[in-house]
């Protein structure tokens, strides 16, 4: 008796669905977005390193692992999706990024654009029990 056929696919969704998505092209798998953006988020990982190995001479080594913890616990809170968006406030108020001033606080957020397609709730929860591939939506039209 033969084994059942089974289809390969990767928990969380497979990115590459380019009948679903379209197609992507290699340059921004390989190259990020800009390269002021790039040293700015490698500036950012150092400074956050920084953070925690004074924190932790300071504080004693308990004290990242608990704020670890906490920004674990805190990032895992997310509404379905729907009309109203996960705002993560209570992350943004842990790590202080509630202070930053990004594009979308003068520009708009570029999800209330009207070329946003809306988002199908079933396809979402099915991307998140693993029971479909892609990612969650498209985001432009």
């Amino acid at each position: 008796m033969e084994s059942p056929k089974k289809i390969a696919h990767e928990i969380g969704g497979v990115k590459r669905d380019a009948l679903r998505f379209g197609l992507n092209g290699v340059k921004s798998d390989i190259v990020g977005s800009h390269p002021l953006e790039s040293s700015y988020e490698s500036e950012k990982r150092s400074h956050e390193a920084m953070k925690r190995t004074i924190i932790g001479h300071t504080y004693g080594t308990a004290l990242p692992l608990k704020m670890d913890m906490d920004r674990q616990i805190l990032s895992r809170f997310q509404r379905p999706a729907g009309p109203i968006p996960s705002s993560m406030l209570g992350l943004e108020v842990y790590t202080g990024a509630i202070d930053d001033f990004g594009f979308e606080d003068y520009l708009n957020d570029p999800r209330d654009s009207e070329t946003v397609r809306p988002v199908d709730f079933h396809h979402e929860m099915e991307v998140r029990l693993g029971m479909s591939k892609g990612p969650v939506a498209p985001s432009f039209i």
